[in-house]
């Protein structure tokens, strides 16, 4: 090796005085000369002159470089250019590529006489020839010699030979004398001998490289990678993705602002340019007519809505948005998101205020690399994006390590060290590697040839945006899990219907139906269905189904039962309902699931069937299914039952709730969930159901099995619990340090101190994070209190309320630590003022009743109790609370009337159940009292102080004669 090196330098310094330099040009992936041969570059250059004008520097030698120069001094600093090639000198072309980097151009002295034809002769005694350092990155111009043939140079013409054109008058370098070269030759040997054995070592050392993962990774852009991804760069252009946010330019707005308007609830908005920007007169913070300046884009189709940036730093986003389908279905108009209601000033869904701030709500999941840079003390925001759009980054990660790794492949250099088997990529979606799926012809389905894995790269990195969660670290990696860096909502009664449908005015997005499919727990995932670079289908309507599942069984009138097999009575329109949101954005319910209107009629739940028929009754559309595929067909999702027994409080509904936690066909999600249900029926006999889940595999089973067990005592769960903090995914850890903050440090083992104060600094940078937000101030406020510090609890509780008066849980948490402090003055005045800016929330209501109950105003605290049950009936602690004020006032039978309205709404509600009881007995109705406390005991079996009840009321309503 060390004597092909010696070889190739003495071929190098022997006929010609140095390498010539090439330009290189873009060219398909790679650069090239002028033959489109890959080409590679030293960084000697020779040349004979150059001509400097107010725009470039022509450096001439039959090849050269063009750049643009930035000034012309003893130093002249350029830039890297695109060039193409004129005669034999490169031309500068006046666009720029991004990731263009300096190359600096020594000039001893720039006060040289020119030539008469204008040109600065470079071989002049003041003007030497120079190394140019190209710092051009390497995935840009490989810094490899150029093998072009040797050329000799000689200082004159030979007589009696005619010069060209070309030549004349122009000057030559001198040429070395054979005996210099001959000096030169033998350094350079000897130079190599002494040099190349320790690089030979270098060869298969354990040195860092460009692609060691302890090197930082930056950012390159989405313009860097399609210099090598060209055909998925295409793709990638033409998504929404690419789209999803932008500048406010001709090219981008798509709505009229030709003097449009729009009104709404006598609020006449009206749309216009002024000096070439976009306007929009509106309603502004203080409910005035205002103009503001539209500097965003966000989204493209079916809506396109519009980005106000105000002087703190905060963007806002407009509630009035353009139609963007085509005029024939409805399009190209102004629309507000709020068709059917006023959203006043005040109005927290108004377009200035929190709910609306693009920072926190839409940044991350419409540009790439976001940093939310909120300043808490000054309530400033200096978010900062590396790219506007969803860039390639967004799903790849940071791309240095990766182009770093590209240029070490293509480099000319030959101890590169071991190669990287991670091409420096921070994740490569290789899950699907080696698989395949096999048709089954009995069934018509396919069959995955490996199981899937329990978290799944792909899913976990499309789930960021496509999933209803709430972020606590800005240090998501593609591909981990999305629980490290994120709250990812579960089955909730506000979100979902009880079966796992999208409800119809609450955004749950993607990530939750499909994590309860079939699809998903067979191994399917996004990429088998959407293309990843362009986000469309891989084929047409059911051409992306028939992917897997055999059209000839399938696509016929047989399996569909309708009299023509096509759209829109194709696959989508059964198993994949639509939901409509912000008004006109219709999306697929992507858990696939069988229509079910016999769930309709059970649980109130919808139907495709019926979104369809709606002239019919679901009691038809189920005969109608049962008729065609039998009474036995039910599908995946089967536990849609268990939790409406659980939202309705049915009596003995955590039976259900585990049974559906026990079952192994159901997916990880919806377990998490059901842990989470079962909260309200801890007790010893299904407490192993949370050890279980503590141990599972999915970080999101472990959290559900967290909240099953939140509200026991701290100290009784430490043994159980203190082992997940130093759990490897992040948000199992805050999830474990917030319950476990109420145990003293003193009475912590010392042997997990460390871990949990690891743990709660994570859990305080988490809500430090979300300091913009009343919920963060509040989180940590309860946080602090449980450790103990009441006076900085007090202030993240203030600091929220700033925020938001009307956040009225952190009215209601700053009261109860008042309460706990013996300061419950403090907290009604704290409550009065959270009423006044939410006069009607029942919570703050039912806080104040219990406040003044403690402060011995018993008629005052009667009305408030009142109130608060009045504006949430649904409440069963409220109607509890509420009945036991009219007892004591002496209306035991209201109190009771009212018990007994509440225990219909919630039959297995305890409180009801034991109030209803001893009221009854109280009034001496003892078998009244008897059969209230038999069902109390049926859910609490082996309580004893009920099992005391019942025996006295048996004795009193059965007295022995």
């Amino acid at each position: 090796m060390i004597s092909s090196l010696i070889n190739s330098w003495m071929s190098i310094l022997g006929e010609r005085e140095a390498t010539q330099g090439v330009v290189l040009s873009k060219f398909g992936r790679g650069y090239t000369d002028r033959s489109e041969r890959r080409v590679f570059w030293e960084g000697r250059i020779d040349w004979h002159f150059a001509d400097f004008d107010n725009s470039r520097v022509c450096i001439r030698s039959g090849r050269g470089i063009w750049a643009e120069r930035t000034t012309c001094l003893p130093s002249a600093t350029v830039s890297i250019k695109e060039a193409s090639t004129v005669d034999d000198a490169m031309v500068l072309k006046d666009h720029k590529r991004s990731g263009d980097t300096l190359t600096t151009i020594e000039v001893l002295d720039s006060n040289i006489e020119k030539a008469d034809d204008g040109r600065l002769p470079l071989e002049s005694s003041k003007l030497r020839r120079r190394n140019i350092r190209c710092e051009m990155p390497l995935w840009e111009a490989q810094a490899l010699r150029n093998r072009r043939s040797r050329r000799k140079l000689s200082g004159s013409t030979k007589r009696g030979t005619a010069t060209t054109p070309s030549q004349a008058g122009q000057p030559h370098p001198p040429a070395f004398s054979t005996h210099i070269r001959r000096y030169i030759a033998v350094a350079a040997a000897a130079l190599i001998v002494i040099v190349g054995g320790f690089l030979y070592g270098l060869e298969t050392s354990d040195r860092p490289k460009s692609t060691d993962p302890v090197l930082p990774t930056t950012f390159v852009g989405s313009d860097t990678c399609s210099g090598c991804h060209q055909a998925e760069a295409e793709l990638w252009r033409t998504s929404q993705h690419k789209r999803a946010m932008d500048h406010a330019t001709d090219k981008t707005v798509l709505g009229d602002f030709n003097n449009a308007s729009l009104d709404h609830f006598g609020v006449h908005s009206r749309f216009f340019r002024k000096d070439e920007k976009f306007m929009v007169e509106t309603d502004g913070p203080e409910g005035k007519l205002a103009a503001f300046e539209v500097k965003y884009t966000f989204g493209v189709e079916p809506l396109q809505q519009y980005l106000v940036e105000f002087s703190d730093g905060r963007i806002q986003a407009l509630p009035l948005a353009w139609d963007s389908r085509p005029k024939a279905e409805g399009g190209q108009r102004w629309f507000h998101l709020y068709p059917d209601e006023p959203i006043g000033h005040r109005d927290i869904l108004h377009w200035t205020r929190l709910n609306q701030n693009w920072n926190f709500m839409c940044a991350e999941c419409h540009s790439t690399g976001v940093r939310k840079n909120y300043d808490a003390d000054k309530d400033r925001f200096a978010t900062s994006w590396a790219e506007i759009s969803v860039g390639c980054e967004t799903c790849h990660g940071k791309g240095s390590r990766h182009v770093a790794w590209a240029s070490a492949k293509q480099s000319w250099w030959p101890f590169k060290g071991r190669d990287d088997p991670e091409k420096g990529l921070v994740v490569r979606f290789d899950e699907r590697k080696g698989v395949s799926w096999t048709a089954n012809p009995a069934t018509g389905l396919p069959t995955r040839s490996q199981p899937p894995s329990a978290v799944r790269k792909e899913v976990e990195t499309c789930g960021l945006c496509h999933a209803r969660r709430s972020q606590f670290s800005e240090d998501w990696v593609p591909g981990s899990p999305l629980s490290d860096t994120h709250h990812v909502s579960v089955l909730d009664r506000s979100l979902f219907h009880a079966d796992g449908q999208m409800r119809d005015r609450e955004e749950t997005y993607n990530y939750a139906p499909f994590k309860q499919s079939k699809m998903f727990a067979q191994g399917v995932t996004c990429s088998d269905c959407h293309d990843p670079h362009s986000a469309m289908l891989r084929a047409p309507e059911d051409g992306v189904c028939a992917q897997c599942h055999m059209p000839e069984r399938y696509q016929t009138v047989a399996h569909r039962h309708h009299d023509e097999a096509k759209a829109p009575l194709a696959c989508a329109a059964c198993h994949m309902p639509v939901r409509t949101y912000m008004v006109i954005d219709q999306r697929h319910d992507h858990s696939f699931r069988i229509p079910r209107p016999d769930l309709s009629i059970k649980l109130g739940t919808p139907n495709a069937c019926n979104d369809c028929h709606r002239e019919k009754s679901a009691e038809w559309a189920a005969a109608a299914v049962e008729g065609w595929f039998g009474p036995h067909r039910k599908g995946f999702q089967n536990y849609g039952e268990a939790f409406h027994a659980a939202w309705t409080d049915e009596a003995g509904a955590e039976r259900p709730l585990a049974v559906v936690a026990r079952d192994p066909a159901a997916s990880s999600f919806v377990h998490a969930s059901v842990l989470t249900e079962l909260n309200a029926y801890l007790s010893a006999a299904n407490v192993e159901l949370a050890r279980s889940g503590l141990a599972d595999r999915d970080p999101m089973v472990r959290i559900g099995a967290l909240d099953m067990l939140e509200g026991a005592p701290a100290d009784q769960l430490w043994p159980i619990l203190s082992p997940l903090l130093s759990d490897p995914v992040r948000g199992v850890r805050l999830r474990t340090v917030s319950m476990l903050a109420s145990v003293p440090t003193a009475s912590q083992p010392a042997a997990d101190r460390h871990q949990f104060d690891q743990a709660a600094a994570e859990f305080v940078a988490a809500q430090r994070l979300n300091a913009d937000r009343p919920e963060g101030r509040s989180t940590l406020g309860n946080f602090l209190a449980r450790r103990g510090m009441a006076a900085e609890a007090e202030v993240e509780f203030r600091a929220a309320l700033h925020l938001s008066p009307e956040f009225a849980p952190a009215a209601v948490n700053l009261a109860d630590l008042y309460r706990a402090l013996g300061r419950d003055f403090d907290g009604e005045q704290v409550l009065r003022t959270g009423l006044q800016a939410s006069p009607e929330d029942a919570g703050l209501r039912y806080a104040l009743g219990l406040t003044l109950v403690r402060l011995g105003r018993s008629e005052d605290a009667f009305e408030e109790l009142r109130q608060a049950n009045k504006l949430s009936p649904d409440q069963a602690q409220y109607a509890y609370a509420y009945a036991i004020a009219l007892n004591s006032a002496g209306r035991t039978d209201e109190a009771i009337a009212l018990l007994e309205k509440s225990l219909v709404r919630h039959p297995s509600d305890r409180g009801a159940l034991l109030a209803l009881a001893t009221l009854n007995r109280d009034t001496r109705n003892f078998d009244a009292a008897l059969g209230y406390a038999e069902r109390l005991l049926s859910l609490v079996p082996s309580d004893p102080g009920i099992l005391r009840l019942v025996e006295d009321l048996r004795r009193l309503a059965h007295p022995v004669r």
